[in-house]
């Protein structure tokens, strides 16, 4: 996936970027600082241009005075680079206009007929980094204003559409058709930032190019597999979106089903998006939908109590600002799913999500089968535990063999150890933001790392009937948990069901790490 023929000599033509939100909290944290590493890096096309469209009256040059400031703050390298900043600073132009306006379109149109090379003028990349309610309207608008065409004789048109991508199944298919109208589907490019973590590419490269691996990826083998995205933050001033999302909608059906389908995937027949793509698709079809009464017993959700994470005290979800006092919306979601394929067939998938747990990380930890217990079993007991493969997402982005090994000495002494491989420590490179490689990638045209429209349907049908199972039912006392523990009790009885328990998260790096790792094992 991160090793596509020619990439490393891929030319970009000239383009021109329109960001519609650019007053918004993503342009400034994430679009801008991504757009201006690629250009400190030299990735940008020889030539391009950045143009803002929001509702706020701005000049070009306040707009470039508010992005400077806001650089400071969410650049990854520090200090900004002045020289590179000025060098970026004249590619960056702002047009003030309401998203419903047909006007303010015109004048979008005429200020990108006023760039000089023509392929400024008809490689367009539209970024909508608005809310979803308001997709429909900017792409039929930069239709009417002969800005978007769905066969266009020279240069391309692109649309990057962020997430939610609806809020259900229904919902998702109308954005859907409403889209195509007026672009073909290999013209939008539907954003999961997930899937620009240089650890999450590397998983297909990890898989299908080691075959020591590869040959003990399936029911064979593999016990279980665990797949964890926690986050130490609450949800803050998110309350009033929260309440209407939730983990489920929030994290599931996006993140963690991408993760999935990249981790049990078949192996595609070549590297090329499409056949990537088919091959995620055939695997979040293969997982076994839920029944009215397997809900009960394979999915649990949650909600945080008030509590200290890493000492510092918490309100309660139903205290945060803009949630109902009674709420019973989840900021925690445990699942068990199958897969119902011929490699997966049996073996269960444990997935979880919250807010304020312990750590902030995303961990994919592989279990394997252990050996029959008939050599160590009487001198090593429970400290000749089973073989597990952690692929660590974030932070400390590695991946970690578990497996047994003597303890020096003349009596039979068994220890957990960990061989482990570290980004950072092999490379000694910053490995780049999410955004820097999704920008990359739809302004050369790629869609391997965008999300494709029966992905995102099919995702939608899976949690679908989770959300109405949980409609109108109120938690119950083993669903909520304290801010700063690991979930709900429910959330461990799932595991304790078939004989499982919730594994801590790993680190990879440092003395203190490596301590973690051993208790955690």
């Amino acid at each position: 996936m991160a090793c596509r023929l020619g990439e490393q000599h891929r030319v970009l033509e000239p383009c021109s970027i329109v960001i519609f939100g650019a007053s918004g909290d993503l342009t400034a944290r994430k679009l801008i600082p991504a757009l201006y590493h690629l250009c400190k890096e030299k990735q940008m096309p020889e030539d391009f241009r950045i143009v803002g469209f929001a509702r706020r009256e701005k000049t070009d040059d306040s707009w470039r005075k508010e992005l400077r400031g806001e650089l400071d703050k969410y650049s990854r390298t520090k200090p900004v680079d002045e020289g590179v900043w000025r060098e970026f600073a004249q590619h960056v132009t702002y047009c003030e206009g309401d998203l419903t306006d047909p006007a303010a379109y015109a004048r979008l149109g005429k200020q990108l007929s006023g760039f000089g090379k023509e392929p400024l003028r008809r490689n367009l990349l539209f970024y909508l980094a608005v809310s979803p309610s308001q997709f429909g309207e900017a792409v039929e608008q930069v239709h009417r204003a002969g800005l978007l065409h769905k066969d266009s004789p020279d240069g391309w048109q692109r649309i990057v559409v962020e997430k939610p991508f609806g809020h259900d199944l229904e919902s998702a298919r109308a954005l859907n058709r409403e889209l195509v109208r007026y672009a073909r589907e290999q013209q939008i490019y539907r954003i999961d930032h997930y899937l620009g973590k240089e650890t999450v590419q590397n998983i297909l490269m990890f898989r299908f190019s080691n075959s020591v691996f590869e040959r003990v990826w399936n029911r064979d083998t593999v016990d279980h597999v665990q797949l964890t995205v926690s986050e130490q933050l609450g949800v803050g001033s998110r309350g009033g979106y929260y309440e209407e999302a939730g983990a489920l909608r929030d994290m599931v059906q996006n993140h963690l089903l991408q993760v999935l389908s990249l981790i049990s995937m078949e192996p595609p027949v070549s590297l090329e998006a499409e056949s990537i793509r088919d091959e995620k698709v055939k695997l979040l079809k293969s997982i076994r939908l839920f029944g009215g009464g397997d809900i009960s017993s394979q999915v649990v959700r949650g909600q945080y109590l008030a509590g200290a994470v890493d000492g510092e005290m918490r309100p309660a979800y139903r205290q945060e600002p803009k949630v109902k006092p009674d709420s019973n919306v989840e900021t925690y979601v445990a699942l068990k799913l199958y897969i119902d394929n011929w490699r997966w067939s049996g073996v269960p998938f444990f997935l979880r999500t919250g807010k304020n747990l312990p750590v902030s990380t995303s961990e994919v930890r592989v279990q394997f089968r252990p050996t029959p217990h008939v050599l160590f079993a009487a001198e090593c007991g429970q400290n000749l535990g089973p073989n597990a493969l952690v692929l660590r997402l974030q932070p400390d982005e590695g991946i970690s063999l578990r497996f047994n090994g003597k303890v020096p000495g003349t009596s039979v002494q068994v220890r957990p150890v960990r061989m482990n491989f570290s980004y950072d420590a092999e490379f000694g490179a910053y490995t780049p933001e999410a955004y820097e490689r999704l920008l990359l990638e739809a302004m050369a045209g790629d869609a391997t790392l965008f999300i494709r429209r029966d992905e995102v349907e099919t995702a939608w049908r899976i949690v679908d009937s989770i959300r109405r199972a949980w409609d109108g039912k109120p938690l119950s006392d083993r669903e909520f948990y304290t801010a700063g523990t690991w979930g709900p009790a429910a959330a461990e009885d799932l595991l304790a069901r078939t004989g499982h328990t919730w594994m801590k998260p790993v680190m990879l790096n440092g003395r203190q790490g490596q301590e973690r790792l051993l208790a955690a094992a």
